[in-house]
């Protein structure tokens, strides 16, 4: 089992080669505005919903409740019809993705939508894009290679680099991240993962990991609800489970659904100011903004738990 202590704050000496080492060069100044451009648009804490399950009304609630982000998982279209939706329907919300696949759209046409959602509503989208899963996709190969020509597609297109952030989990995509965006938003993740990726990262880009959470105090009636979510389908993508073997967990944690300790790891749960506390361990390790997906019971309504979780986190 992973050890459980926190540090604070990486520093750029850190093994794991940080690239946003910090200095005065013309690349960390501008590295380090286009991250901080991309905090101011987040805020601390925002929230992760499948794009399936989000309507303008949710958006509205999850503003209200103080959220600085709403992030569309599930693969969202490259046409980012949605992202238009939900923006009208918010005063400052910023939304993004979480991610878009980068084997189901061209760059090109994301890019294009990109350019019309900024030219509706500048300055409240951030795109964000990754390789999914190798189970998912036939033609998935030399994926690092196909995102570094995404990414390079994307950037040629127009779209900025301050709004745009990749999913990353190991060191060769968090430097990727860290040299060609605004930073990295890693999914199914630790704060002890929050620590590495800042220390990888160096002290300049965005880091935005997404953390799942259940507002149940008793432990096994959490479990019960988070465990299906982290089983299927996570513990059989083989991306998850080597970053959560390069943790420290063991092919013993991994099985069976995984083990209670590895649930309460990936799934804060608890009173809401139990949970919030879990959150802010990722601020402490080295996160600019937590992106919260709140787990419920088949359902049930989330707007009262967004509403919970943004008064315990004094949103």
């Amino acid at each position: 089992m992973p050890a459980a202590a926190i540090s604070g704050r990486a520093g750029n000496s850190a093994s794991g080669g940080a690239v946003g080492a910090q200095d005065d060069s013309p690349d960390y100044r501008e590295q380090t505005g286009m991250a901080e451009r991309a905090r101011d648009q987040l805020g601390r804490f925002g929230v992760w919903r499948g794009a399936s399950q989000v309507t303008p009304e949710l958006a509205g609630v999850i503003e209200q409740a103080g959220f600085g982000a709403l992030w569309l998982g599930g693969s969202p279209g490259g046409d980012l019809r949605q992202v238009d939706e939900l923006l009208d329907a918010t005063r400052t919300l910023t939304v993004a993705t979480g991610i878009v696949n980068m084997w189901q759209d061209e760059a090109g046409r994301v890019a294009a939508s990109f350019a019309r959602i900024e030219a509706r509503r500048p300055g409240r989208f951030l795109l964000g894009v990754g390789a999914g899963h190798r189970e998912a996709i036939q033609r998935y190969a030399r994926p690092y290679e196909t995102l570094v020509a995404y990414v390079d597609a994307l950037l040629a297109a127009g779209v900025p680099a301050d709004s745009l952030v990749l999913a990353a989990l190991g060191p060769k995509v968090l430097r990727l991240a860290a040299e060609r965006t605004a930073g990295a938003h890693p999914y199914l993740v630790t704060p002890e993962h929050t620590r590495r990726a800042r220390a990888i990262l160096g002290d300049g880009p965005l880091l935005a990991p997404e953390h799942k959470v259940v507002l149940e105090p008793d432990p096994q009636r959490a479990r019960a609800i988070g465990r299906p979510r982290v089983r299927n389908p996570y513990l059989g993508l083989v991306n998850y489970t080597s970053n959560l073997r390069r943790l420290g967990w063991t092919d013993e944690d991994l099985s069976d659904g995984g083990s209670d300790a590895l649930i309460d790891a990936l799934v804060a749960h608890g009173t809401p100011g139990q949970v919030a506390a879990r959150l802010r361990e990722h601020l402490a390790a080295g996160a600019d903004h937590v992106s919260i997906q709140l787990l419920t019971a088949p359902g049930a309504d989330p707007a009262a738990g967004y509403r919970q979780l943004g008064q315990a986190l004094a949103l």
